[in-house]
């Protein structure tokens, strides 16, 4: 047990001295694994490399050259603006319109490109006479709906490192629930904070978008684009449907290569895209996993915390550990590292592992319009600089009554009635 005790904190020391001294955590990361899986679980080297997660490296360097061509060329820009010049100015409209478009752009490989919708909408919230609060959990709540598609980086993690642990979640179905849990928060919100003022649209000044966007016909290549995107659409979800289990990854790399041979170019620029940062602080985290995985520490960990008592309890400590921490940290480091650590909870049967999996990284990731997180950094820097206090201030609230709320609603709703089910059926 010592050793295993030594390998979950030398973890925990990496994890806080990368954090501390800003240095790449999925460096740090590799390292300690090989050194740990080397010289305390005598591991050849080639063992702990070899638990390097390819099969999440081709989705992540696949998803992110696609979309990255998309961006280049300009498809991703005009689709904005179009976009934008649909949903106009109707105030009531705006913050789902908001939403609905921020989702799809995190959708798009990178939760935080969603971001980019933050500098367009918080002004808008403020022309329109919106409470700023009610656009900034928009932009929030969207780009946490959006990463956990398929194609995005939430969703890429939490559904790689279920399927590697022989747990049975279908991705589309993960998308489902993070759709569902943050759209639930913007009707929360707009709630909260007041129902807004109808605005009558105002000729030439109109959010941004307008009829030129409109008006101006689509270039050849990001009309290809566009047919490329509603193909990867239709393949995941028909091959879902199959029973089959699609390899989006192969999928983007595919639809990656017409595209750069349509625009070479753009196809050349996409290349030095490639999110190759979050590739090695997933590969590295979870290589360091699998080293504890091996050692029997994930194992340790999971019977300690299936003795806290109820599993219902259990899987609610778990999602309460993964909201409290991802608040203050990186949710895709989180996610690698808590995923392994629900598998043992999941696989004694006691619960339902897709729910287990679905609440745990839904919860990890609806915290971050803490203004401790980058998203709630950003929502609070493009407020006007009068609301600036305000925001901060609500924000810190809402994040943190997320740590609780969100856990306990997640597993009532997903966790619970499948344990109901299962203690149900052994009685009989």
């Amino acid at each position: 047990m010592l050793l295993q005790l030594t390998a979950i904190g030398i973890f925990i020391a990496v994890f806080a001295v990368a954090t501390l001294r800003k240095v790449h955590l999925g460096i740090m990361m590799f390292a300690a694994a090989c050194g740990v899986g080397m010289w305390l679980a005598g591991m050849p080297l080639g063992d702990v490399v070899g638990g390097f997660p390819v099969s999440i490296m081709v989705l992540l360097v696949g998803v992110t050259y696609f979309f990255a061509i998309a961006q280049a060329n300009g498809t991703i820009d005009r689709m904005i603006h179009a976009a934008l010049g649909r949903i106009g100015d109707n105030a009531v409209i705006l913050p789902f319109g908001f939403f609905a478009l921020t989702a799809g752009i995190s959708a798009m490989g990178s939760p935080l490109a969603g971001l980019m919708m933050a500098p367009v909408g918080m002004p808008v919230a403020k022309k329109y006479g919106m409470d700023p609060m009610l656009m900034a959990l928009a932009i929030g709540s969207g780009i946490s709906a959006g990463a956990f598609a398929p194609t995005s980086l939430f969703g890429i993690v939490s559904y790689g490192a279920a399927h590697q642990a022989e747990i049975d979640l279908n991705p589309l179905t993960l998308f489902a629930v993070a759709v569902i849990a943050n759209l639930g928060l913007l009707i929360a919100a707009f709630v909260i904070f007041g129902r807004p003022k109808l605005v009558e649209r105002r000729g030439a000044t109109r959010s941004a978008g307008g009829d030129d966007a409109l008006c101006a016909p689509f270039e050849r290549n990001q009309i290809a684009t566009i047919v490329c995107m509603i193909g990867l659409v239709v393949a995941v979800i028909a091959t879902s449907i199959s029973g089959l289990n699609p390899d989006i990854g192969v999928l983007c790399f595919a639809f990656g290569a017409v595209l750069a041979l349509i625009d070479p170019t753009s196809g050349m620029t996409a290349v030095s895209k490639i999110d190759w940062s979050t590739v090695l602080l997933v590969g590295g985290i979870i290589t360091f996993v699998g080293v504890l995985q091996h050692m029997g520490s994930v194992d340790m960990l999971g019977e300690a915390a299936k003795n806290i008592g109820a599993p219902i309890v259990t899987a609610l400590v778990i999602c309460l550990i993964g909201a409290l921490v991802s608040a203050f940290a990186s949710t895709t480091g989180i996610l690698a590292a808590l995923v392994p650590l629900a598998v043992p909870l999941a696989a004694s049967g006691d619960v339902a592992g897709w729910a287990l999996i679905s609440a745990l990284a839904v919860c990890s990731s609806i915290v971050d319009v803490s203004p401790f997180s980058t998203v709630g950094a950003t929502l609070v820097a493009t407020a006007a600089e009068e609301d600036r206090p305000r925001m901060t201030s609500l924000l810190t609230r809402w994040g943190m009554s997320m740590v609780v709320a969100g856990p306990i609603v997640l597993v009532a709703i997903l966790v619970l009635p499948g344990t109901l089910w299962l203690i149900a059926f052994w009685k009989l």
